[in-house]
């Protein structure tokens, strides 16, 4: 059984992620704040010491936490998501890690979506793959597109195996919003689940970059990538698991 450590474990994705591998790995938590009635590791990512100590032992970091608001301002993107995720890395490396799952953004790529928007609001089929130029919609998305040179450069030079994930809009309500634009990033928890265990499983990927949605039908997202390298289907194209 695999020992995945999962930071931002208190958000909706890790929460989610708690329940589903209940059982499947040896699950360490980590958390700026205490989680009720779990054993969690309470550390800021901004403390490289205290990840190092708290990646002892691990095979697998899916790294979440980060300031999340695309509108995060600069402080807390400089924080969170940039020295924060730096810190995630060097700690995998330091901690002799494996494999770090990133959870980048579908805002590392955000400006197609609104080059595309009237076209897809028109039904016409356009497709975003894993090897368009980045195209940052905010300063999040900035911090995204670095965390993903960022693996890249420890994949190649500090041989650590990392995916990304350009996650597209998981929501509270676990169903698309009814805009076709918006609808078509929409990913279900149980898909996002899924995505996450088959890239644990990938062994053999040194590094890759996935779309994190579901088989929407109006999705501009490829998911073709992923399918060929991870085997990963997702199951649902609408609300509430269907």
């Amino acid at each position: 059984m695999k020992t995945v450590l999962i930071t931002g474990a208190d958000g909706l994705i890790g929460s989610h992620l708690r329940q589903e591998w209940d059982g499947k790995y040896n699950l360490r938590l980590l958390s700026h704040k205490p989680i009720e009635g779990e054993q969690a590791i309470v550390a800021d990512i901004d403390d490289l010491q205290a990840l190092v100590s708290a990646f002892e032992g691990v095979d697998s970091v899916v790294h979440l936490a980060a300031s999340a608001a695309v509108d995060s301002p600069w402080e807390a993107v400089l924080k969170n998501n940039i020295i924060g995720t730096y810190n995630v890395f060097e700690a995998a490396r330091q901690a002799a890690v494996k494999q770090v799952i990133f959870a980048s953004s579908n805002h590392a790529v955000g400006t197609y979506k609104k080059d595309f928007a009237e076209r897809v609001r028109r039904g016409e089929q356009v497709m975003i793959d894993h090897l368009v130029q980045v195209r940052p919609d905010s300063l999040y998305g900035v911090s995204k597109c670095f965390g993903e040179a960022l693996g890249r450069y420890y994949a190649d030079h500090h041989g650590l195996r990392v995916i990304c994930l350009r996650i597209g809009a998981i929501n509270k309500r676990d169903a698309p919003k009814d805009d076709p634009l918006e609808g078509g990033m929409w990913m279900s928890q149980r898909d996002f689940a899924q995505l996450v265990e088959n890239c644990l499983d990938a062994d053999a990927v040194k590094f890759d970059i996935f779309y994190g949605v579901s088989n929407v039908p109006n999705r501009y997202f490829d998911l073709e990538h992923a399918r060929e390298v991870v085997g990963f289907v997702p199951q649902d194209r609408g609300g509430n698991g269907s």
